[in-house]
């Protein structure tokens, strides 16, 4: 082992069971911007932080950070990804802030959530300066990866567990970068959503997310339209379609449009509408939304996406549709708005799914992971053999004895 004898040490008492463990979480987008990956390292950490350990975690914020356990490392930049807009920090003074607080903080693992995006992460990955246990989340397709597969794949080998949030983004991953993988699906923090407060349904259609092609919410406000007027439509965030949409929708009193929204309204509002609805249109690898809202009690209607039938199948525990289809979204809508029968069946079974993915289980699941990543290095010694690039911050930035690094 090349690091100081304190860590080391640290890290074989971790190993040999020791509660507590210090985790570097890295996060590539802004946690200060909602957003799907953001949400699963946000209460991943605050459910190992409930079980003892010292989580930190690292990533752009645009603005105060979330959690007081949040370490910001600057603004973010918006990037064209997957279809996507993602707020990430390519830049290079994230590129120092990350070297620097990755060298202070000093933990024992590192989790580094889609370890292959630009910023942090790969930054994390190249200096390695603890195990690294990777979260794969995209899937569908890369250009990123198509393009730089070469380059990639040598950075991917210092990950020493892989994991994937689901069996699509498994197939990505593997597609340009074999090897093993565990799949875990993605975990909601249970309490969060259910409460002893009973509270009167609206006749209303929630919608949350972000307002770009790919999420269909276009299609929703032309469903919503061949519905009766006494029909709401609450729709929650924004996004680069979101002035367009308003404009070319306004005349439309049943829409409410009601801009981004705190996790407690959030919450509330799941558990007052008539319907959850996710009408995506491609590139959804793992449907967390949709057990969200089944945790909270909200029926669900959803595009049959492969990323949503992860969670959700049909007419058990939510009603899937053909991707882009008004006519039968507006129908799976009104069917369970004017049927109390087939929303209680589907909110029974949702209960259930939900307890299925619980974020303390995954907690505990990763635990094992991160001490299987300890164990490996224990075993060969492999980590902190810095890349020649990096070389040139050892004497200024990265404060600890090298003495046998190649």
């Amino acid at each position: 082992m090349s690091n100081n004898g304190g860590k080391n040490n640290t890290r074989l008492d971790s190993v040999a069971g020791v509660s507590m463990l210090r985790v570097g979480m890295i996060c590539p987008y802004s946690l200060t911007i909602p957003g799907g990956v953001q949400h699963q390292v946000l209460g991943l950490a605050r459910s190992l932080r409930a079980k003892g350990h010292e989580v930190r975690v690292l990533g752009p914020c645009d603005g105060p950070p979330p959690e007081s356990f949040v370490t910001p490392l600057g603004n973010s930049f918006l990037n064209a990804t997957n279809g996507s807009v993602a707020p990430l920090a390519p830049d290079p003074s994230a590129t120092l802030r990350t070297i620097r607080a990755l060298n202070d903080e000093a933990f024992d693992v590192l989790h580094i959530h889609e370890p292959l995006a630009p910023g942090p992460p790969m930054t994390s990955l190249m200096l390695k300066l603890a195990p690294i246990v990777g979260t794969f989340h995209s899937a569908g397709e890369s250009a990123g990866y198509r393009t730089l597969q070469r380059q990639l794949n040598w950075m991917i080998k210092r990950c020493d567990v892989r994991t994937a949030v689901s069996k699509d983004a498994l197939e990505l991953a593997q597609r340009y970068f074999p090897g093993e993988y565990e799949v875990l699906y993605n975990g909601i923090e249970l309490d969060s959503y259910r409460s002893s407060e009973v509270v009167p349904r609206e006749n209303a259609i929630f919608f949350v997310g972000r307002h770009e092609p790919r999420k269909g919410l276009e299609i929703l406000i032309k469903a919503v339209m061949q519905m009766p007027d006494d029909v709401v439509l609450w729709i929650a965030s924004d996004g680069p379609e979101t002035a367009d949409l308003m404009h070319r929708y306004s005349h439309l009193t049943k829409v409410q449009w009601l801009g981004r929204i705190s996790d407690a309204e959030k919450y509330l509002r799941l558990r007052r509408c008539s319907v959850f609805c996710a009408p995506s249109l491609h590139g959804e690898s793992f449907g967390v939304v949709l057990l969200e809202a089944m945790a909270a009690g909200a029926p669900v209607v959803a595009s049959a996406l492969d990323g949503y039938k992860n969670v959700a199948t049909h007419d058990v525990d939510s009603l899937l549709v053909e991707p882009g289809n008004t006519v039968q979204l507006a129908a799976a809508l009104a069917r369970v708005i004017v049927d109390p029968r087939i929303s209680a069946r589907l909110v029974k079974a949702g209960n259930l799914q939900a307890d299925r993915h619980s974020m303390v289980s995954l907690a505990t699941r990763f635990e094992d992971l991160y001490h299987q990543a300890l164990a490996k290095e224990a075993a060969d010694g492999s980590v902190h053999r810095t890349p020649r690039m990096l070389k040139i911050f050892e004497s200024r930035l990265l404060g600890r004895s090298r003495s046998g690094i190649k």
